[in-house]
């Protein structure tokens, strides 16, 4: 084990460093990835884009339709949808890290005894797919905005920005929950429910000026919030981040990142032993 493992500037570069040096099995591993998850079916990769505007649909009618939910300044049903696919892109990113890292180590178990297998790598590779399905909904959310407002904001080249943040906390959990899957089955289980219950704390359906009172301010810790807030900010109202808040996010976010990266580390060597 490194002398230095809790080196920030270590813990934090290392993995990039490793990552960039096998770039090409990195790269090849991701798109095995994304291939089999579509692999027999009779859309293929459409599926990633049918999928958002399937959800995003049943969303608008059960919350705007059934429940006559509305929202401020947006007034007809388009306007109210895209404010919810902000949110449910967001959230599905780090739902599907969640759902899909407990079994990332334990379905690539043949590959555990091979010494010279970076496995480092396979949680991040989770991690590049799920930002391709992400990629995918933001192209459809650019589209849904350039046919509804008639054109899109400058703001819109600020994302790569924003979500710089929040890939580093998708890494972070992905270290975590493939290390721990690995000793506790029931990660995967739990995963379910805290997923389920992410989307309903955070503002998917709801803005967070909503609130009142302490929940007003509680929400401010939820991960989710202010990725989903900024997006609707520089997609939908051209408005600049808010980047002392980002600043904020990032420090935490590599913090996270360092500590996740550390956790499997430290676990690596006991997976051989258990699977």
């Amino acid at each position: 084990m490194h002398d230095g493992l809790f080196d920030v500037k270590w813990l934090i570069w290392n993995p990039f460093r490793r990552f960039w040096a096998r770039r090409q099995l990195f790269l090849e591993l991701t798109r095995r990835d994304i291939e089999l998850r579509y692999r027999g079916s009779f859309l293929g990769l459409l599926w990633s884009f049918f999928n958002p505007l399937l959800m995003l649909s049943v969303y608008t009618l059960a919350f705007r339709e059934f429940l006559g939910l509305r929202w401020p300044h947006a007034h007809t049903g388009a306007s109210f949808s895209l404010m919810i696919f902000c949110g449910m892109i967001v959230h599905a990113a780090l739902s599907e890290c969640i759902l899909r890292g407990p079994g990332v180590i334990v379905s690539q178990s043949n590959l555990v005894k091979r010494v010279v297998f970076p496995l480092l790598m396979l949680p991040c590779v989770m991690v590049l797919s799920v930002l391709f399905n992400m990629f995918v909904s933001l192209l459809v959310l650019l589209l849904f905005v350039l046919l509804a407002q008639h054109g899109l904001h400058a703001t819109v080249f600020y994302l790569p920005l924003v979500y710089f943040p929040f890939v580093l906390l998708l890494c972070a959990v992905a270290w975590f929950l493939a290390a721990l899957g690995v000793f506790v089955r029931d990660v995967a289980q739990i995963g379910g429910v805290l997923s389920s219950i992410l989307m309903f704390l955070s503002p998917v359906f709801y803005p967070a000026s909503n609130l009142h009172g302490i929940f007003r301010h509680l929400i401010k810790f939820n991960p989710l919030t202010l990725m989903i807030e900024q997006t609707r900010q520089v997609v939908l109202f051209g408005h600049a981040p808010d980047w002392p808040a980002l600043g904020i996010y990032l420090l935490l976010a590599m913090a996270i990142c360092a500590l996740g990266y550390a956790f499997f580390q430290r676990t690596r060597d006991g997976f051989a032993d258990v699977l």
